[in-house]
């Protein structure tokens, strides 16, 4: 079942962050900070706030409880207020959010199969986005410039699987867009690599590469890839291909998954790629392996920064997500065939989830937070 809210459901408007002065009459704690023993962080702002810095004893006092906002000197309230440590108690800063991230997928094809992949028990009906559309809502992307990190070529798919995959490369740097691949490898060619280097060079390149075992490898995938992705990462292991380029190296936290990463590092070494080991996890427990939880009380996300209010998640048919692990696709945020990106960020559903996800307002008991590795809780 898709879960999608209708504009009805929820206020309109976007009243923001910072759009109130310092003298308004009332004031409440950020309800979307990231809360830590000897850190607060603003996903809103990308700021930080740690001992011994401006501000972090009287936001310690208001966390703890130990002070309300009204207590507060104004001077000590200007500093919190000009920092969004605190926002006017008629905000709504669930309507607000920081781009950072986009995965922008340009179609539902991956050549492998892996078991630690929601695409290997129930992969999806080829599908390709025409090209204007992508060109589209790359336009659009390209508004948030100044914020965006990275454009992800990939959510489910194998990027490189599309023939198009250079051209769309060029298309996100032609924009000042930062491009970012996740990819097996497979379609990582010489010629591939020639022309990246050429283009400049992508943000981000990361090989997904859990095994040199060639049995294990095929069984894992379901497909006998090994040696072409051996060969693609050899001639591109000296290339700048990216700013950074990464080998991950999945497995399942045991003996065998500490010697294949040991192994990929040895080959590695003194390349351009730096070999990182994760152990794979449920999917917010679409999959029964790995990293798994059961949350209770929410009140954040840490999926590689805030999902919901640094992220974007765009499929081959234009539909917006609220998080990469929603492989089945029920949390639909906003369709872009039918609304601009900035409608999406802005709107209802978003603030929703936003609400959801930061223990606003209590989600619903099959919410897919509930079930993520990923999420805060207290």
């Amino acid at each position: 079942m898709t879960f999608q809210i209708l504009p009805s459901e929820t206020p309109s408007g976007r009243p923001g962050v910072g759009e109130h002065g310092a003298a308004a009459a009332s004031w409440r704690l950020n309800p979307l900070l990231h809360v830590d023993p000897d850190r607060v962080y603003n996903p809103l702002t990308d700021a930080s706030c740690t001992p011994g810095e401006p501000g972090w004893s009287e936001l310690r006092r208001l966390l703890d409880g130990a002070q309300s906002p009204a207590d507060l000197d104004a001077p000590e309230r200007r500093l919190l207020a000009a920092a969004s440590w605190l926002v006017p108690a008629d905000a709504e800063p669930e309507r607000d959010f920081l781009l950072k991230y986009v995965s922008l997928e340009a179609h539902t094809v991956c050549n492998q199969g892996c078991y630690f992949c929601p695409v290997a028990f129930d992969p999806r009906e080829s599908y390709f986005m025409p090209t204007e559309q992508y060109e589209d809502i790359l336009d659009q992307v390209a508004v948030y410039r100044d914020t965006v990190e990275s454009v992800f070529m990939i959510n489910y798919n194998e990027p490189t699987a599309d023939k198009r995959f250079v051209e769309q490369v060029a298309a996100i740097t032609r924009r000042g867009l930062p491009a970012a691949t996740l990819t097996n490898g497979t379609g990582l060619t010489p010629k591939r690599v020639d022309q990246l280097v050429e283009l400049g060079g992508l943000r981000f390149l990361s090989i997904n590469l859990s095994t040199l075992d060639r049995g294990r490898y095929a069984e894992d995938r379901r497909g006998d890839h090994l040696a072409l992705v051996l060969r693609n990462l050899d001639y591109a292991k000296d290339r700048p291909v990216a700013e950074d380029m990464d080998i991950v190296v999945l497995g399942k936290g045991d003996d065998v998954h500490r010697r294949d990463f040991e192994e990929i590092r040895d080959r590695f070494a003194g390349s351009r790629f730096r070999v990182k080991q994760f152990e794979v996890m449920d999917r917010a427990g679409y999959l029964q392996i790995g990293l798994s939880a059961r949350n209770k009380t929410l009140c954040g996300c840490d999926n590689f920064g805030s999902r919901p209010l640094q992220h974007v998640h765009i499929t081959p048919h234009g539909k917006c997500l609220l998080c990469c692990e929603d492989y089945d696709e029920r949390y639909v945020v906003g369709d872009l065939a039918e609304q601009s990106l900035d409608e999406v960020l802005t709107g209802p559903a978003l603030a929703t989830m936003r609400r959801w996800v930061y223990g606003m307002e209590e989600a619903p008991a099959d919410f897919i937070c509930r079930s993520c590795v990923f999420a805060r809780t207290r």
